[in-house]
């Protein structure tokens, strides 16, 4: 159990029997009345976003999250396989449990699944990922590095934005949680 007044973003908690975790929290202390806890909560499994106040030191039950060690190992048609670094233990998952963090999946990447009550709930890439540009328009003499921006292909499929000068076959670090460009490797 946790009390509203220990909410903190990224806490996990069961409600309705489904998982969510706070988003934004604000303590409130109105001049009449008692206290409460203003929250926005996500659930994990449907990405559902949700408004709800609790009276100040109400408690809850806190979600007992799993948080496994895997390596993605293959790709099976629509199914990812990963492998546990400690059992060695295999498990499928299709690309609409994993979501869009699939377009930066690669082979032998390790990630950390996140299970609640041997249910699968999400997948966290690493926060920034290598891969090769497959695609992208030719750079130009005089292009800069505060010249602009065009869109390139990598290895795993994504599209990234990225500045003129960067060329196919060059190394480039992702930001995997805003797509964005951070740098060569």
């Amino acid at each position: 159990m946790i009390s509203s007044n220990d909410f903190r973003t990224g806490v996990s908690i069961e409600l309705d029997g489904s998982v969510w975790r706070v988003v934004e929290f604000l303590h409130v202390k109105p001049g009449k009345g008692s206290a409460f806890v203003r929250t926005k909560l996500k659930n994990v499994q449907t990405g559902n976003v949700v408004e709800k106040t609790f009276r100040a030191g109400e408690t809850v039950p806190q979600a007992n999250l799993e948080k496994r060690a895997m390596q993605h190992t293959y790709k099976d048609g629509d199914e990812y396989v990963f492998m546990d670094m400690e059992s060695f233990e295999e498990t499928s998952l299709s690309e609409s449990q994993i979501g869009d963090r699939s377009k930066y999946l690669n082979e032998e990447m390790e990630v950390n699944i996140l299970f609640w009550n041997d249910q699968i709930l999400e997948v966290e890439l690493p926060n920034s990922v290598v891969l090769e540009v497959v695609d992208t328009d030719p750079g130009v003499k005089g292009d800069t590095a505060t010249g602009g921006t065009k869109p390139a292909k990598v290895s795993t499929g994504a599209q990234v934005m990225v500045p003129l000068f960067i060329s196919i076959g060059e190394r480039i670090k992702i930001d995997t949680r805003n797509d964005s460009y951070l740098g060569r490797e």
